[in-house]
């Protein structure tokens, strides 16, 4: 499995392309489109980014994978987003907006799953590597009301 390194330093090149080609390159990785997730740190409540792959855009709801390559545990981002559903987004580069993240239930992740695989077997293939289920995360539009991350 990659190392926290690594994966941060995926990261750090994705956001730099979009920055350094003023977002004209990086909206897409893999032909699945791209967003940056803003989570408030379940330690440290300090607003933590993450780039990762929408393979579902459903109206202006996103589902997220929450694979981490296969890795016996779930990413760090899953965690805070857990811990507080209030989160931000940018998608394909676009402006911040604030969301709302909720984990899929189980029967929910059934009716979607077979899709996310037949569309991107990259996620079959992570899901063999590790024992646990991979959860699969939906990104809505926070409606008026709705707690806002620390500092908004």
């Amino acid at each position: 499995m990659p190392s926290n390194f690594t994966l941060r330093a995926v990261n750090t090149a994705h956001r730099a392309l979009l920055r350094l080609s003023r977002g004209r390159l990086g909206t897409e990785y893999f032909g699945m489109p791209a967003l940056e997730l803003i989570t408030s740190g379940r330690k440290t409540g300090r607003p933590r980014s993450v780039m990762l792959t929408a393979p579902i855009v459903d109206g202006d709801d996103y589902i997220v994978v929450a694979s981490r390559v296969g890795d016996p545990a779930n990413p760090a981002w899953y965690h805070n987003l857990r811990d507080n559903s209030a989160v931000e987004v940018a998608f394909r580069n676009g402006p911040r907006k604030p969301m709302t993240a909720r984990v899929l239930l189980p029967q929910e992740r059934a009716s979607l799953w077979p899709r996310i695989v037949a569309d991107y077997p990259v996620y079959g293939d992570y899901q063999k590597r590790t024992t646990r289920e991979i959860p699969l995360v939906r990104l809505t539009p926070r409606s008026a009301g709705q707690p806002a991350l620390p500092g908004e």
